[in-house]
């Protein structure tokens, strides 16, 4: 009676035991080999920045259209921003690859945290995997912004939050406030990582901004740790912050007259990024003539020259 009385005790305990080294088993093959240099994959093409006003697919507020049509790309060629960096986004709006190192406690061998190295013109990102608190909103607000990630199924899931204000989720002028997050998710399938990124910021964006791409492993170590030296481009120091009236900005129709686009569409209204759009406009839109002549000179679209 006292052995069936044990043996009824202790084999649903060691039953669970065995359920949790299986499970635990299972969570760290989910964990993939994160480091190494990867490569862009030239079929993608997600910078969206052809021509200086292309807002297509971004759900804006008015006050973040209103933000980005003044925005004047020569800012860049000021010595005090030559070399500010882009913000978190651009690790996959920009055309560089993705180059990550693991940083471990010599202590107990675990895992602190995973940095994307930075490039020429962007500041990296340092994923912070040992689970540290986020700091104040008071805390200071940099370019890379603060990011802490953790192993979610199969990817590697982060969210970064203290975004610098004046960051962009575009090239062409759209920014981020410093009340913007970015969630990521890193993928691996095989040699390719897919990175997906989703931004938010109650300021700029009615509904978050999402962007996926792709990137081969690299049998050569990428380097891009070329130092940002400033120069003389046109500016001088002191010199006012270019930019545009709002309403007043050149290029505002550029995008719309090349591919005969709906003004809202390129400006970035919330309505046109859902299917009920396209009913909408099915009577009146008249696509732009096929293209024959220097196709693809827009970087990810199609610039069309009349016959």
């Amino acid at each position: 009676m006292l052995i069936d009385l044990v043996a009824r005790r202790i084999v649903p305990v060691i039953a669970l035991g065995l359920l949790m080294v299986l499970l635990g088993a299972s969570r760290a093959s989910a964990q993939f080999e994160f480091t190494g240099s990867w490569a862009p994959i030239g079929t993608e093409d997600v910078q969206n920045d052809s021509l200086p006003v292309d807002y297509l697919g971004l759900a804006l507020t008015d006050e973040g259209r209103t933000r980005a049509l003044a925005y004047d790309e020569s800012q860049k060629s000021m010595l005090e921003r030559q070399c500010q960096g882009w913000g978190a986004a651009y690790g996959v709006l920009g055309p560089f690859g993705l180059v990550a190192s693991l940083q471990t406690d010599p202590a107990t061998n675990r895992v602190v945290s995973y940095t994307i190295d930075s490039w020429e013109d962007w500041n990296g990102l340092t994923i912070w995997m040992d689970g540290r608190l986020r700091p104040s909103q008071y805390a200071l607000h940099t370019q890379q912004g603060f990011t802490t990630g953790r192993w979610e199924g199969g990817a590697l899931a982060a969210r970064t939050t203290h975004i610098k204000a004046g960051g962009f989720i575009r090239k062409t002028g759209v920014p981020l406030t410093d009340q913007a997050t970015i969630d990521w998710r890193f993928y691996r399938h095989g040699d390719v990582i897919t990175v997906l990124m989703i931004a938010s910021d109650p300021v700029i964006l009615v509904e978050p901004e999402i962007v996926s791409k792709s990137f081969r492993l690299s049998p050569r170590p990428l380097d891009y740790r070329t130092p940002c030296v400033p120069g003389y481009e046109g500016r001088e120091p002191g010199d006012g912050v270019p930019h545009f009236a709002p309403d007043q900005n050149p290029f505002a129709d550029e995008f719309m007259k090349f591919y005969s686009l709906p003004r809202e569409a390129v400006l970035g209204y919330p309505e046109t990024l859902y299917p009920e759009y396209r009913k909408k406009i099915r009577a009146t839109y008249v696509p732009p003539p096929p293209c024959k002549e220097a196709c693809g000179q827009a970087g990810n679209f199609v610039r069309r020259r009349e016959n």
